[in-house]
């Protein structure tokens, strides 16, 4: 299989990721999933060291992606800067990432109760009470993580940088 192949068989919709993950599940019943999600715009050192440091956290990562709708409710009309095919493509090729699944909701608790991931992970820059899911999460033994982030790194700062003169 080719690398491009191997890149676009990380990118699935919901329905078929369920499927694998149940297969996946079926095979060996002590495989951790962890799940993140988030916009991922522009790439930067914070997200590949959050990203590397949540896959180390179980056997799987999961990542859900916000669709380019969800993102410009989010976040404005403004963005994303890069499509939700760019964002995918980008993030299925970085080899801590299992999978990709796009979401167009603007909170990802249908992912979250779908999956049932083992690990739920989120930026430092949240407090446990406001992370989605968590209570469901912890509902069946799994684990809520909340990872520090990279100082200066941010995907607002670097719009902001080249946005000034």
């Amino acid at each position: 299989m080719t690398y491009h192949e191997q890149i676009a068989d990380k990118i699935m919709p919901l329905p078929q990721l369920v499927e694998k993950l149940e297969n996946i599940r079926h095979k060996n019943d002590k495989v951790r999933v962890v799940f993140t999600n988030g916009c991922f715009d522009l790439i930067h050192r914070g997200h590949v060291d959050y990203l590397s440091r949540a896959r180390d956290l179980g056997d799987l990562l999961v990542v859900g992606l916000n669709t380019d709708n969800s993102v410009r409710r989010l976040k404005g009309s403004s963005r994303p800067i890069s499509n939700q095919e760019s964002r995918s493509a980008v993030m299925a090729a970085f080899g801590f990432v299992d999978y990709v699944v796009l979401f167009d909701d603007d909170t990802p608790i249908n992912l979250i109760k779908a999956i049932r991931p083992d690990v739920l992970v989120k930026g430092g820059d949240y407090k446990h009470d406001d992370v989605v899911g968590a209570d469901f999460v912890e509902s069946y033994g799994g684990t809520v993580e909340l990872l520090s982030l990279v100082p200066g790194e941010s995907t607002t700062r670097m719009v902001n940088k080249m946005q000034q003169p």
